[in-house]
């Protein structure tokens, strides 16, 4: 308190009378609203410091309500109230907010930009990490048919790879596919990893294209290891210039070799040469389909000990239109092995079959109407005269020529010549014909 009041005998009080009257104001402050509120005399700098406490009220929103209670009978709690009141609806207070210092700019490198849009390794593919909304929008988008065969070829291009790569780097290499996935071609070159290598090449028995894309990693372990790196090295991310002489030389060897091996690859099924026809380090100059054309995309990784990258092969259904069909077999050729039991079973069986064998001496054409109209005791006259040959047909099908003759009491036909088999129609009409022919 800035001062103390006297007592009312007109005495000052103690030095430690101070602590006692702020206690006796608090005392009086915390009574019931019933109790008796401490008297105020003129001049008395008890009012001072209510007024202090008042304004600390009206700051947390209390200050009316415990004003009016305080205030008893003699008004001064409400008069107080108005005051501060009004005090802090001219004054309003003003909240010191802290100054965030801004944070340093920093730079993004292509992977961290590629991990953001989602251009990860497994860009375009199936994605296990997916939403079930994006798998089921992702199904809807592309659905094209299975190719079984493909997928042979394939399997059968990761060995064949496995051992001429080893040759050519002279380095224990392991090549694995990591998935074969069918997409729009536009949908791909939006989600190629850059900076990579696009080779173009053509099927030269198909006339048309293909795609290989080396990425970055690849790209970099491969010339490490041409020429003459040190074993264990990390691979490094090419990126902020262009591909040199060098490099572009080296991958372009690189994927003579994997074309090479596709084609072997695809030999058991149909005759194709693959050749290099450029390469190209933007997607947009490596256009080889419409971009809403489907394709067949095929992912395989290349690992060198601790180094390696991804090498991706695009095939449009356009280029595999040729050998479609054979594509879509279940296994190479689409013919069950040979049991010979089962050949020579089914064989017996079908000499034992019995047929009808039928002795045709001529064959009239007539209206319903006449056919309709027959008696008994009609005649009907045929076309051929005594004596004529007769054929014997099974079927539908003229089989022999021969002679009506008799033996041992009963009628018989004597074979004289084979007939040459026609189909059913055909050799009906040519024995019309001929029958008409040899009337005339």
């Amino acid at each position: 308190m800035s001062g103390s009041a006297p007592d009312q005998d007109g005495v000052p009080p103690a030095a430690g009378d101070g602590d006692a009257a702020e206690l006796d104001m608090a005392a009086a402050m915390a009574a019931p609203e019933g109790g008796d509120a401490p008297e105020a005399k003129p001049g008395d700098p008890f009012d001072d410091d209510m007024a202090a406490w008042g304004a600390a009220l009206a700051e947390s929103g209390d200050a009316t309500d415990d004003m009016a209670s305080v205030g008893g009978d003699d008004g001064w709690g409400e008069a107080l109230s108005a005051a501060v009141g009004e005090a802090a609806a001219t004054e309003p207070m003003a909240v010191a907010i802290p100054e965030i210092p801004p944070e340093p700019a920093r730079v993004l490198s292509q992977a961290e930009i590629d991990s953001l849009l989602g251009f990860g390794d497994g860009g375009g593919g199936d994605d296990d990490s997916a939403t079930g909304i994006e798998k089921v929008i992702a199904r809807g988008l592309v659905s094209y048919e299975r190719l079984p065969m493909l997928e042979i070829v394939f399997d059968r291009l990761v060995r064949i790879m496995s051992t001429s790569l080893r040759n050519f780097t002279s380095d224990n290499v392991e090549v694995s596919i990591e998935g074969i996935t069918s997409l729009r071609f536009g949908d791909y070159l939006n989600t190629i990893p850059l900076p990579a290598m696009l080779v173009v090449f053509k099927a030269e028995q198909w006339d048309n294209y293909g795609l290989v894309v080396v990425d970055s990693a690849l790209i970099y372990s491969v010339v490490d290891v041409l020429l003459g790196g040190r074993r264990g090295t990390t691979a490094m991310r090419i990126e902020g210039r262009p591909y040199t002489t060098i490099e572009r030389g080296l991958i372009e060897r690189l994927t003579e070799v994997v074309l090479a091996d596709l084609s072997d690859a695809f030999g058991p099924l149909a005759e194709v040469d693959f050749r290099f026809e450029r390469l190209e380090v933007n997607p947009r100059f490596a256009a080889i389909s419409r971009p809403s054309n489907a394709a067949v995309l095929a992912r395989m990784r290349v690992d060198m000990e601790s180094r390696g990258g991804q090498l991706q092969l695009l095939l449009p259904y356009a280029t595999l239109e040729p050998v479609r069909e054979l594509l879509l077999q279940q296994f190479m050729g689409e013919k069950f092995g040979r049991d010979s039991i089962w050949e020579t079973h089914l064989a017996e069986e079908l000499r034992q079959t019995e047929v009808a064998l039928d002795v045709v001496l001529d064959e009239q054409t007539m209206p319903l109407t006449d056919v309709v109209q027959l008696r008994i005791g009609d005649l009907i006259t045929l076309g051929v005269g005594p004596g004529a040959p007769v054929r014997l047909r099974c079927g539908d099908t003229s089989l022999f020529e021969g002679q009506v003759g008799g033996r041992k009491g009963r009628l018989a036909v004597r074979i004289d010549r084979a007939l040459p088999r026609h189909g059913a129609a055909g050799g009906l009409h040519r024995d019309l014909k001929e029958r008409a022919e040899g009337a005339a």
